[in-house]
């Protein structure tokens, strides 16, 4: 398990990241600090893997945080993620050894793509005493088998997953049915079971079943928050 600390000074976007990051396997929070301060303590007291990190803040600057780790060569990663966007920077993280860099407003698929590359990157290092170049490039390049992700399966063709995803955001209700979807997309319901299957799988959709006073249950679905970001990456 990897040992996740936030530093970040805004306790909605600190616990917006943690359930973002509770959605990828492997990964725990350990803490969250709101200054470069409390975060220093954390280092000291527990032991951390991965940092979680904002660069604007009220009290600090990110950007010490991650000069202090490198210059006391404490052995924790860090990825910045951050509404700093300028040169310098992104510069300054990079120099500073962050594996990553995420600029605020992302999209979800991006920080999935962010921790899965990172734990892959990690498994290579805690498992392997010699490397085969593949992995050597996966971890200088930070390569990751996430872009197999965005690949879609056999009968789901992109055009029509995009159509459906179309109807889907222009339906006016949160619930909504296969039929509903259907009669507007205008394909059968049997393909619309496909796709809105395939949705839920790669969790861009929920299904919640309805259980009326007679007959068959009925499935329905809504749109996570994550959605669009999922989306993007397929269509």
């Amino acid at each position: 398990m990897i040992n996740v600390l936030i530093v970040e000074d805004d306790p909605m976007v600190a616990e917006f990241n943690r359930k973002y990051m509770e959605q990828v396997e492997g990964f725990r929070c350990g803490g969250w600090a709101s200054s470069v301060e409390e975060a220093k303590k954390y280092i000291a007291e527990q032991a951390i893997d991965l940092i979680l990190l904002d660069v604007y803040m009220q009290e600090s600057n990110g950007l010490d945080l991650l000069s202090f780790i490198r210059e006391t060569g404490v052995n924790i990663d860090v990825i910045v993620i951050s509404a700093a966007s300028d040169m310098n920077s992104v510069k300054k993280a990079m120099n500073f050894g962050a594996v990553d860099y995420l600029i605020k407003p992302f999209h979800f698929n991006r920080f999935l793509e962010a921790l899965t590359g990172y734990r892959e990157h990690i498994s290579i290092v805690r498992e392997r005493s010699l490397l085969s170049q593949e992995e050597l490039d996966r971890l200088i390049y930070h390569k990751s088998l996430t872009k197999e992700l965005a690949r879609l399966p056999k009968g789901i063709t992109k055009s029509t997953l995009a159509m459906i995803w179309n109807c889907i955001q222009q339906h006016n209700k949160v619930l909504f049915s296969t039929e509903d979807i259907a009669e507007s997309a205008g394909i059968s319901r049997v393909s619309m079971r496909k796709y809105l299957a395939f949705m839920t799988e790669i969790e861009a959709l929920s299904m919640e079943t309805i259980y009326g006073t007679i007959g068959r249950p009925v499935y329905q679905y809504r749109i996570l928050p994550q959605a669009e970001g999922i989306m993007n990456s397929f269509i």
